[in-house]
């Protein structure tokens, strides 16, 4: 099992051997790095050099790499997605990660259930050649402001899309990169879905989320009144002792990692200042630093 449980944040892909050195210090202990739709013009042996040599002299790893677009469509911005997962299957391991994380992608303005054959035609493939070369995929239950019946991004954010995903791609190395906060702001107790989905749960965003019950009692879910937030860990509503309680007994074996640039208060110049509150917070829920027994 892993003993430390790393907590650690994200970062841009194309920013990291800019900005890791200057957020070290802090005390992260886990990097997860991502790409907007495409790896572009990035030299990834070089990056992956580079980063992982700085990581590696402050005992700290690269946890997942990943990007985020639209694997399905291959149009527009998205015309590059699905050579950035192939790319970044194959460049994982020069990262030291065996996770490559994303969005699944969907149809277009169409409800998910029709997406589910072009996922299927597309992850297949893209599992056996990520399982070629040991790597696990994950994909962000984020919901991109899609629903069920439309939506321009991914299909991943609703358990009844996850069972319609893994029955059409039954891998054992296809999973969840699951947080609570895209579950909250559709009304899920992220708790007991954790519990029932753990198995499944690759790697974990640190992101929580508010939710206003008397805006929702009052107005509804459909009115002029925002009733739910994005918070930073530490913020929101969720207990993450209860979060780690349930990834260590089931032997979860990734990170926590704070995907920050979302909290309505802890944002702009404040945004470090929210995500070291997070880190030591969720430090403090896995119980503090690892202390090894008397012999």
């Amino acid at each position: 099992m892993n003993k430390k449980l790393r907590v650690g944040t994200l970062v841009g892909g194309g920013d990291a051997v800019r900005i890791i050195p200057q957020i070290a210090k802090h005390g992260f202990e886990s990097y997860s790095l991502s790409f907007w739709q495409t790896t572009g013009n990035i030299d990834l042996k070089e990056t992956a050099k580079r980063v992982a040599d700085f990581v590696a002299e402050h005992d700290a790893v690269i946890s997942t790499i990943g990007v985020f677009g639209n694997p399905l469509t291959g149009t527009g911005d998205n015309k590059d997605t699905l050579a950035s997962w192939e790319r970044l299957i194959d460049h994982a391991h020069l990262f030291g990660t065996d996770i490559v994380n994303g969005f699944t992608g969907r149809i277009p303005d169409r409800p998910i259930d029709e997406s589910i054959p072009k996922f299927k035609e597309v992850f297949c493939e893209l599992s056996r050649r990520a399982a070629d070369h040991g790597v696990r995929l994950a994909f962000e239950n984020c919901d991109m402001g899609g629903t069920w019946k439309t939506g321009d991004w991914n299909i991943a954010h609703n358990p009844t899309a996850w069972n319609l995903m893994f029955n059409a791609v039954p891998a054992d190395n296809i999973g969840l990169e699951w947080e609570p906060c895209h579950q909250m702001v559709s009304l899920i107790d992220p708790i007991p879905q954790l519990r029932k989905w753990v198995d499944k749960v690759f790697h974990v965003h640190g992101k929580d989320a508010t939710i206003a019950w008397d805006i929702v009692r009052e107005h509804g879910v459909h009115g002029s009144k925002e009733f739910v937030w994005h918070r930073t860990p530490g913020f929101g509503d969720t207990n993450w002792s209860d979060i780690i309680t349930i990834l260590r007994q089931a032997g979860y074996q990734g990170t926590i990692d704070i995907e920050g640039w979302h909290d309505p208060v802890y944002r702009d110049e404040l945004e470090m200042t929210g995500q070291v509150h997070a880190l030591n917070y969720l430090k403090r829920c896995r119980g503090g630093d690892y202390i090894p027994n008397p012999v």
